[in-house]
């Protein structure tokens, strides 16, 4: 059977499943579509949970950056971890307490304002459509190259999918298709990992085969701060970046990840306060199976790269035209180049292709004797990676399919999860709780679904001009929701002293200054190039745009608290709501009606 037959079988089986799961589990209620009836169990939660928290971001992209930029790039798994546990140990309980539908729904009540819910939905919109843009992007790469389809066809198939079982099946039909979709995803992520890792290193378990011996007996990553440095790249494990950038970044994902409405959301789906605790401890667990192996498949990979465009070492020459044309290890070069997410040019008509750092004044000289004329690998996105691996490993075509199929439900959970996240709050927040509160239960749900599909439009279309690589689009995401939502949210939960004027003007200063400073580092201003992922030079030091998300927050919690102190108190019923939230005494037994 060939490759492309065998992708068909795995995407196609995944697919069915997905759908088939919606029908069965189809919203017929607004319960069920915002929250799922509060029914979910703990541990199905924390997978649904886990599916919904990694995104083609995750699964796609994140391995592609540590890859090719190492010890730095490692912020990305620092900032969504840490992020995660804050968000269970801070926010989740407190907010499953409160025991509303959305986190807008929260805002607009514990900050008695119809503006501040308003507010909250315009931050919410604009971090969750800037995080879809990263998803779709990861679904059109996906497709693109296993399916052998033009990226906008791609976008359009996984687009029909997501509205298929996201729209009719609202919040119930998501948590268990993303049950199926974790289940896939974990499954395809590892097992190539595996086999990679017994190839290089003897060990079965990547984590550990990281810091194991190649057959030669020379350590891993010894053995690739080699080979890097040799090619005129920085040292992989070394620091080479700025530690203030590095520091702030990891912050702006921690917060940023504890600010995030579809993932928040998953937390109201479970019928306890303690239930949504344990949802928080398996979801860690069902992290840590891809986030433990990720370093490992990144290093492995880059390894695995450089010792194929050098094939006798850096001592030796680089791999010829005619290798990649004849040799079986060299094919997914080719159908990688169809897609345009890889190339390469023979500069110098010498019939090899030389891949080395051109800008390294050490390995000059040594280009100007042998006639070399700069980099000829000229293009290798970092989000394609992950999903080449099996094929630069040389592994059997069933895992190739397999990584297909985990890919894009890595993609499409998330996907489903923010398209949601969007809908509710249009539906939920904007109609029913602001333009038409008499709203019918079935109008509501109708309108739920309608800006459900809108809101796929706008993604695709957003999704074919993308900002950055996934993962550097998903930062900006949660830069944005680091801003804006995270500060009210704990202003919320563990200040009575900020009002309802002092939330507004935090979560409108936070959001305007790093949608500005965004822009400004990106070299926007007012029309986004996005066909380029370079940045301007940052404005404050060395601070990029997808780390001043920790900044706006300073600027978020500042606001609030001075404007706060200088308007009137809050008033008391909210303080004994706030401290009734807050306080364990009676937990989850005065809102387990709502």
């Amino acid at each position: 059977m060939d490759q492309f037959t065998l992708n068909l079988l795995f995407v196609g089986a995944s697919f069915a499943l997905y759908i088939g799961i919606a029908v069965w589990a189809r919203a017929g209620s607004t319960s069920e579509f915002y929250a799922a009836g509060r029914g979910v169990h703990p541990v199905t939660n924390g997978m649904a949970t886990a599916a919904d928290w990694m995104s083609a971001a995750s699964f796609i992209s994140m391995a592609g950056l540590i890859a090719f930029t190492g010890y730095d790039n490692s912020s990305f798994l620092m900032g969504w971890t840490g992020g995660y546990v804050l968000l269970a140990l801070l926010l989740a309980p407190y907010l499953r307490k409160f025991g509303k539908f959305t986190v807008s729904e929260f805002i607009g009540e514990r900050f008695y304002s119809k503006t501040a819910r308003m507010v909250a939905v315009i931050c919410l919109l604009v971090a969750s459509i800037t995080y879809v843009i990263g998803q779709m992007q990861g679904v059109g790469i996906a497709f693109g190259r296993f399916l052998e389809i033009d990226a906008f066809w791609g976008l359009l198939i996984g687009a029909c999918v997501v509205f298929a079982y996201a729209v009719f099946g609202g919040m119930k039909g998501v948590t268990y298709t993303q049950v199926a979709q974790y289940c896939v995803l974990i499954t395809a992520y590892t097992i190539p990992a595996v086999f990679i890792s017994l190839q290089l290193t003897g060990n079965p378990i990547p984590a550990l085969g990281l810091f194991g011996a190649t057959e030669s007996g020379e350590p891993l990553l010894a053995k690739l701060n080699q080979i890097v440095t040799d090619l005129g790249f920085a040292e992989y494990t070394a620091a080479h970046g700025s530690t203030i950038n590095m520091v702030l970044f990891t912050l702006s994902l921690m917060i940023g990840t504890a600010g995030l409405p579809h993932v928040i959301m998953r937390f109201f789906t479970v019928p306890r306060v303690s239930d949504a605790r344990w949802s928080a401890g398996w979801t860690l667990v069902f992290i840590a199976l891809l986030y433990l192996t990720a370093p490992a498949v990144g290093a492995m990979a880059r390894l695995n790269i450089s010792e194929l465009m050098w094939p006798n070492g850096t001592s030796g020459e680089a791999v010829s035209l005619e290798q990649i044309e004849s040799d079986p290890d060299y094919a997914w070069m080719a159908t990688w180049q169809k897609t345009g997410l890889l190339g390469w040019e023979d500069k110098n008509g010498d019939g090899k292709i030389q891949y080395y750092n051109d800008a390294n004044e050490d390995l000059q000289a040594k280009a100007a004797e042998n006639g070399w004329e700069g980099n000829e690998l000229t293009n290798f996105n970092r989000d394609i990676l992950v999903l080449a691996n099996p094929e630069i490993a040389s592994l059997p075509g069933w895992v190739i399919g397999l990584v297909a199929a985990g890919g894009l439900a890595a993609a499409l959970s998330t996907a489903a999860g923010l398209l949601l996240a969007i809908s509710s709050a249009v539906s939920h927040d904007l109609l029913k709780g602001q333009l038409t509160p008499n709203m019918s239960e079935k109008s509501e749900l109708m309108a739920a679904r309608i800006s459900m599909a809108v809101a796929i439009v706008v993604a695709v279309t957003l999704g074919l001009n993308p900002p950055g690589f996934a993962a550097q689009t998903v930062a900006l995401a949660f830069g944005l929701a680091a801003a804006s939502i995270f500060p009210a949210l704990m202003m919320g939960i563990f200040s009575t002293r900020i009002n309802n004027v002092g939330a507004v003007a935090g979560m409108l200063a936070g959001l305007a200054v790093t949608l500005l400073y965004i822009f400004l580092h990106k070299g926007w201003f007012f029309i986004p190039d996005t066909n380029s992922f370079t940045d301007a030079d940052p404005l404050l030091g060395p601070v990029k745009s997808t780390s001043f998300g920790a900044i706006g927050a300073m600027v978020n919690f500042a606001v609030a608290f001075i404007v706060s102190g200088m308007t009137r108190e809050t008033p008391q019923e909210i303080k004994d709501l706030v401290q009734s939230v807050r306080v364990p005494r009676g937990a989850g037994t005065a809102v387990e009606g709502h």
